[in-house]
């Protein structure tokens, strides 16, 4: 299974939720989708995704935020996990790929690459919804689930280790955190 496989997937699923991305789907989500709830912020803030999931997760309950995030991103906040248990946002998913190398910055071996279990660190960290998925089909399954189960919920994507490519924003910063903000009006 391919990350931008998965990410096409999700993005013929998705409705109005928030996609807050980064590393390797900060590169490949905006290929995919131009929506106003896109936060494409941090392609290169590794670990930053799910504390600002949790922060807007919080802020805003009545929005559904889906945190797309990499293997070696969550190794570096593997904590946030436990913080995001701990306040049970209903509204929250995070979704970790697995490609056990960095991807954006070359194709380094990510430490435990490929046998670090994030579902079973998930369930240990008391989260109520987790999936652990290797295939499209199940991916497909699952996603009506995953986009509508009471959270958080967290998705262990197993893909394939493809070195990435940078893709250069399309849609300046400014406009696009201005878009962002709009979006999500009432505030």
């Amino acid at each position: 299974m391919r990350t931008e496989e998965c990410l096409r997937i999700l993005a013929q699923h998705r409705t109005d939720e928030a996609i807050i991305a980064t590393m390797t789907s900060a590169m490949l989500w905006p290929t995919l989708s131009d929506h106003p709830r896109d936060l494409i912020y941090i392609p290169s803030a590794m670990s930053a995704a799910p504390p600002i999931g949790l922060g807007l997760a919080l802020a805003r309950p009545g929005l559904r935020v889906v945190v797309l995030n990499g293997d070696g991103s969550m190794l570096m906040n593997l904590g946030s996990l436990v913080t995001i248990a701990e306040q049970r946002p209903a509204n929250l998913v995070l979704i970790v790929f697995d490609n056990a190398l960095y991807a954006v910055t070359g194709g380094q071996p990510v430490p435990g690459g490929g046998r670090v279990d994030f579902a079973a660190i998930a369930r240990a960290a008391n989260w109520p919804c987790v999936h652990q998925i290797a295939d499209p089909e199940e991916w497909e399954q699952a996603l009506p689930e995953v986009l509508s189960a009471k959270g958080p919920v967290f998705v262990h994507l197993k893909v394939a280790s493809e070195p990435g490519s940078v893709i250069p924003p399309t849609v300046p910063m400014g406009e696009r955190l201005a878009r962002f903000r709009a979006a999500l009006e009432p505030w």
